[in-house]
This record gives C-alpha cells, structure tokens and sequence, in this order.
C-alpha cells in the first residue's frame, strides 16, 4: 500500500499485520520502531561507513538491506527470504539498485545458515517470522551455534524477536544464545520489558564486547525510546533459564489479537 504522506513510500503486509516499510527515495527513513534499533545495531558494529559483509535472514521488502546499502557503501549483503511469491512481488514493485550489493536468494534460513562457510560474515540479521511467529527451526541452541559459526572473530548476532510476559520464550532465547557467545544485549521498550504489552525485542550476541553505551544512547533518542539490557540486567531476566534443544523447540508465541495489526 502506498504511503499518502510520502512520494515513492510503500507499506508492505502479510495477513493484515504490518511487514516492511520502504522509501524508495530515502532508504534511511525507517518506520517501524524495530527496523530502527535493527539500524542502531548496524550503526555501532564498526566504524561509520566501513563495508562489511551481511547476511539476512529473512528479507521482507529488504528495508534494512537498503539502508545498509546506504549507510556502507560496498558492503556484501545476502538475503535469505523463504516465500518465493514475496520476493518476486518485492523484486517487481520495489526495486533494488543495481549497485546496492545485495543478492536475494529464496531458501529456508536454518538451511542457509548450516550451508554457509564458517567465518563468513560481519554480522547475521534474523527478522524470520512464520506469519506472525518465529519458526521453531529457528528458536534452538542447535541454531544459535550455527550463527556463531559463521560469523567471523568480533561478528555480531542480532535478531528481532517477539513476546510478552512471564517472556518463557525470550528467557529461552537468551539462554540459547548466552551457549554459543560470550556476549549479550536486548533491546525493547521499558513497558514491554516490564511486561505490561507483548512487543518486539531486538537480541544481540557476539564473542566480543559489546557498544551498549553507544546503542543505549541512540535507542534513548528514538520516538519511542527503548532500553539496552545487558550484563546483571539481563541475568536477573533470564531468571534461570536453560537452553533449548531443536527436539523441544516450538515457535514463538502467538501474539494477541491486534498486536501487530494496521487497527
């Protein structure tokens, strides 16, 4: 649908539910809350402009792609997008730049991700959901080890996720990722860590330190300002919480009537 607001600017669906949001003429105007952390994560991983080496997980309209495109010239950027109808209609209607770097490959992510050379990547950007869930084959330690092995010493993990209070999904999540990395950050709105709503989660995972203060004070200025969990915080978060296996793994929750709705 187009954006009576802005020339050139599409709002991209699934099942009702808000999927991508795209400028056409202004790949860094990003719309949704999410996309924008996604934004600051990829900000902060290296120097302003320095060309790194990306893999998506899921591509949707391919907003982060193009402002990764934008904002570090020359990167390598490979999109891995299941649903062969939606890259097709992206590919028709919303164009990529025939020097943006980015290749988009139709395949399911697990089997990319276990496929692809070790030591590849700069940073792995999850943002898969199944409608409007994560896929269980997406939600184990098993996979959380894939990731770290494909990225290269320093590489960065970050993933949107979803959930709401008492967060036995995310908690797990956490406890996946604290496996296969040494290094580990959450970003989301205070009332969702709170858990007053079900909403969006951004994790972050890498072998070395983390930038919290810098992605802390970046998330703070937004709109709707978030909160970088990280160290004893999020310990106190995960409460405990023990790793998944890929025989117990399930999908993320279903989230209530409306959450992600147009209204």
């Amino acid at each position: 649908m187009p954006d009576v607001d802005r020339d050139r600017a599409w709002l991209l669906t699934v099942d009702g539910a808000p999927q991508s949001y795209v400028d056409l003429d202004d790949p860094q105007h990003l719309e949704f809350e999410y996309v924008r952390r996604l934004a600051h994560v990829l900000d902060c991983a290296a120097e302003p402009g320095l060309a790194l080496d990306l893999l998506h997980l899921g591509g949707g309209a391919l907003t982060l792609p193009r402002y990764a495109a934008a904002t570090r010239a020359g990167s390598r950027q490979t999109v891995v997008e299941f649903d062969a109808g939606l890259v097709d209609l992206v590919t028709e209607h919303l164009p990529l730049a025939a020097d943006s770097g980015v290749t988009v490959h139709t395949a399911d992510a697990r089997a990319w991700l276990e496929a692809a050379p070790a030591a590849s990547v700069d940073l792995v950007v999850a943002d898969v959901f199944g409608g409007s869930r994560v896929p269980a084959q997406l939600t184990s330690v098993e996979y959380a080890r894939a990731a770290a092995r494909v990225l290269r010493p320093g590489g960065l993990y970050a993933a949107n996720l979803a959930d709401g209070a008492p967060f036995d999904f995310l908690r797990a999540q956490v406890a996946n990722f604290a496996d296969a990395f040494a290094e580990l950050a959450l970003i989301a709105e205070p009332a969702v860590l709170r858990g007053r709503r079900f909403g969006n989660a951004v994790l972050l995972a890498s072998d070395a330190p983390l930038e919290v203060g810098a992605l802390a004070r970046r998330c703070a200025a937004d709109a709707f300002a978030a909160r970088v969990e990280y160290g004893d915080g999020l310990v106190r978060f995960r409460k405990g919480a023990a790793p998944v296996a890929d025989v117990d793994a399930a999908p993320s929750p279903a989230p209530p009537e409306g959450a992600f709705s147009l209204g």
